[in-house]
């Protein structure tokens, strides 16, 4: 054979030879990249946490009041929350203390945005508002007339120490949509129905803001006041109603010698 021949098909081999080791190559590094690709994330062992929806406002401005003057000495607390992507508010009132046997009184007013489309059932709203009480052994009892009109109550116990009994209450309203809700806790015994009441009689408006309807809502319950069983607000105006709350704080002992 010519050896320019031979020296031609010396380097086509080569040069085939190559070229197959290049597309080899280039074939395992696409399946290897595939595959990771393809692969899980690796576990980092933690787990995933969901974004709280409500976010609190820092220095509220109370938009309600609730003032009882014989729980003048007990802590309050106001919050407001927002719902992060619906836009809904709560305004959150406490009267008392929430890891005590002594009267613990809660008020939210609920004004959603988008978030949800409706209201849930009473005893529903009250296991999510209450949860950090652990709240156990949820009955409906018969609704309950007050200056916001009939009340639905729920009765309850709290798994949290100290061990308390609650009635809790919920009012929803269509136009302007809003939501009242909330308990009256203490240890022992339930307090009476009247003087769940009589503690809503002191729930106030201080401000509607841009929602002229709550405003309208406010003013018609004071129309509808009790005025803790008195109806006449110029010759009785709101007592202090000891029953409301120092009454329940006081201790077994002293109660005993009576």
């Amino acid at each position: 054979m010519h050896p320019t021949l031979h020296s031609w098909r010396e380097e086509l081999s080569a040069t085939a030879v190559s070229l197959l080791a290049y597309v080899g190559g280039a074939a395992v590094l696409s399946m290897l990249a595939a595959h990771l690709i393809r692969a899980p994330a690796p576990h980092l062992g933690v787990p995933a946490v969901s974004p709280n929806p409500w976010s609190e406002i820092e220095r509220p401005f109370p938009a309600f009041a609730l003032s009882i003057p014989e729980a003048a000495d007990s802590p309050t607390h106001y919050a407001i929350r927002r719902h992060v992507a619906g836009g809904g508010r709560k305004d959150i009132l406490t009267l008392g203390q929430s890891d005590a046997p002594s009267p613990y009184l809660a008020v939210e007013i609920y004004r959603p945005g988008t978030e949800i489309s409706r209201f849930p059932g009473p005893a529903a709203t009250l296991a999510a508002s209450a949860a950090a009480l652990r709240p156990t052994d949820l009955r409906t009892d018969r609704p309950l007339a007050s200056k916001f009109g009939l009340l639905n109550i729920v009765t309850f116990e709290t798994a949290k120490a100290p061990a308390r009994k609650c009635l809790g209450f919920v009012r929803t309203y269509d136009d302007p949509r809003l939501q009242l809700s909330g308990w009256f806790c203490r240890g022992g015994e339930f307090i009476q129905r009247s003087t769940l009441a009589c503690a809503l009689d002191h729930l106030t408006l201080l401000s509607a803001g841009r929602e002229p309807k709550v405003g309208a809502l406010f003013a018609g319950a004071e129309l509808n006041r009790h005025f803790c069983a008195e109806r006449n607000p110029i010759l009785a105006a709101t007592p202090k109603y000891k029953l409301l709350w120092k009454a329940f704080a006081e201790r077994p002992e002293r109660r005993a010698r009576r």
